[in-house]
């Protein structure tokens, strides 16, 4: 058969059911094959939408993402996704059509170094140099994207060799002698993981994205004692956000209560989290008084940014229950943690997450997220771009399930968030999924609307609107003096408009009075539904850490 038609075999064998994909010149012979493959593809309007989409999907369901996009531009512009993939550890398949082999080199229509350009942003890339090659090449990128620590794969294939014949024979082992990732953890490492934790005093597991996977393991060790818990951006939902022992998320846009316990900490089970800037601030004076304990799956990242005096390399899911039971085993006194919740319980006290409301029907963007979670029951999925709304989901829409809240968070990227809802929602059908965008993001890939008109995909974009590239327009104001520079997006478009033009169904709220009965209206609706919420146009996200401060400075 020919090789795209074995591709096809590979995607189905690897239980593939949805891709997103942008047909052109060097991958038609791939889309030729779609036609009778009996595979749903999904034809975005931007190979970025495409990208996001296989990312929502690969969040939403824990399976791994596809995204099809042709040579030199179309691969272009599947960076972005790619790069936001590695950096949030996203097992999505990005398959590329490239120009014929003789034309490698020669700057031919359409060309352009797919492997080079992208080799610094994936977890693996290989182009196709014969096409007996291609099936085991596609099983192999599954099986890197979705073991270890997961990520983006892309395989690049030059179209005279994508429909050539081969002899196709169904590949069932994939080995790789050079990749075999740890998962099971060092048991003495673990043993000495479990005293540490008996013996503290004043400890705090810190969970990240890693840790989304093992939500329940995580409960468990938590809930082995009265262990307090926070969460960075990407681990919000593993631990229920509604538990007494939920200290609230961490880091620059934190609660002060987690961001305090860190600080006076004297130890810190770090689960799946790697101390990025935006959890540490200034480094050097990041929980001074703490020892480290570092459960990873990734080795490089044990030790990177803060030094761990006990590093446990595995997967969350298999180390958290052996780590539960070590600690157990050892009869710690639950007495010893009084104090510290006593502690606890005063920051919590003295500085809940509050905000000034208005004192007339106009809507504060904090209380469009409380309004959303009321108007949800709490349940949806619900999908963010990136800025300050993304940071009012975090504080205000309390997740207590993993995999309900999705995020750019490493790359940061504006246009995340309406087309992976779409992959949220094509991936969890039976889901409520929620788009919670800003202004500025929502019209960087807001093509997609067309993407969910077309298919039918009931995804309610709601977009928090005030008129501002917020988050930059916060930083101007807090730290270049209110010099406010090109972030005033004015009243454009007319959102309402464009969801009609788009296909989709349009509303415009401007009363928080009628907000909850509003958004359940939006939300009852059927089909793709765009709703503009005007809401106060300089409001800060605080609490804040500014940048080259320490966690206990915090402002706001």
């Amino acid at each position: 058969m020919r090789a795209v038609d074995a591709l096809m075999e590979c995607l189905k064998a690897e239980g593939v059911d949805v891709v997103f994909g942008y047909p052109g010149g060097a991958n038609l012979p791939t889309y030729d094959a779609f036609h009778d493959a009996g595979i749903r593809h999904i034809l975005v309007r931007h190979e970025a939408g495409g990208g996001h989409a296989a990312e929502g999907y690969a969040k939403a369901t824990g399976k791994v993402g596809v995204a099809l996009g042709t040579s030199g531009p179309g691969a272009t512009n599947l960076v972005t996704p790619i790069c936001d993939a590695m950096m949030d550890s996203v097992p999505v398949v990005f398959i590329t059509g490239q120009v014929r082999t003789d034309l490698l080199g020669t700057d031919g229509f359409q060309e352009a170094d797919t492997i080079g350009i992208t080799m610094p942003i994936v977890k693996h890339s290989t182009m196709i140099h014969h096409p007996s090659d291609l099936p085991r090449a596609i099983h192999e990128a599954f099986h890197i994207a979705r073991t270890g620590r997961p990520g983006p794969v892309v395989v690049d294939i030059p179209t005279d060799l994508s429909r050539a014949d081969i002899p196709y024979e169904p590949i069932t082992d994939v080995h790789l002698p050079g990749y075999q990732p740890t998962t099971e953890g060092n048991q003495k490492q673990i043993r000495l993981a479990a005293k540490a934790l008996a013996n503290a005093k004043r400890p705090v597991l810190y969970v990240g994205g890693g840790a989304v996977g093992a939500s329940e393991e995580l409960v468990e060790l938590a809930l082995s004692d009265r262990l307090p818990v926070t969460c960075t951006v990407m681990g919000l939902g593993s631990f229920p956000a509604s538990h007494p022992q939920w200290l609230g998320m961490l880091g620059m846009h934190g609660t002060r209560t987690a961001n305090y316990a860190m600080d006076e900490a004297d130890l810190i089970v770090a689960i799946g989290a790697r101390f990025d800037d935006r959890v540490t601030a200034k480094l050097s004076e990041f929980a001074p008084r703490a020892k480290f304990v570092h459960i990873d799956i990734d080795p490089a990242e044990i030790s990177k940014n803060v030094p761990a005096h006990i590093p446990i390399v595995g997967d969350t899911k298999n180390i958290l229950p052996r780590l539960t039971a070590e600690y157990r085993a050892l009869g710690p006194d639950p007495q010893r943690l009084e104090e510290w919740w006593h502690r606890i319980s005063g920051w919590q006290e003295r500085y809940p997450l509050a905000y000034e409301d208005s004192v007339d029907t106009e809507i504060k963007p904090q209380y469009m997220v409380q309004a959303l979670y009321e108007a949800t029951g709490g349940d949806a999925i619900i999908v963010s771009d990136v800025g300050q709304h993304q940071m009012w989901a975090a504080q205000h829409y309390h997740f207590d399930k993993p995999r309900h809240w999705i995020n750019s968070g490493g790359l940061g990227t504006m246009g995340f968030g309406l087309p992976a809802a779409m992959g949220a929602k094509v991936g969890c059908p039976d889901k409520q999924v929620v788009a919670l965008v800003g202004d500025g993001g929502v019209q960087m890939n807001i093509q997609e609307l067309a993407t969910l008109a077309q298919d039918q995909i009931d995804v309610k974009v709601f977009i928090m609107n005030n008129g501002y590239l917020g988050m930059v327009r916060q930083w101007q104001e807090l730290f270049w003096d209110r010099r406010y520079s090109h972030v005033d997006m004015g009243n454009y478009p007319d959102f309402v408009k464009l969801a009609e033009a788009y296909g989709s169904t349009g509303f415009r709220f401007t009363d928080k009075t009628t907000l909850v009965e509003d958004m359940k209206r939006a939300l009852a609706t059927p089909g793709p539904v765009m709703v503009d919420v005007r809401v106060t146009a300089e409001e800060n996200v605080y609490p804040m850490i500014a940048p080259g401060q320490p966690a206990r400075d915090m402002v706001g």
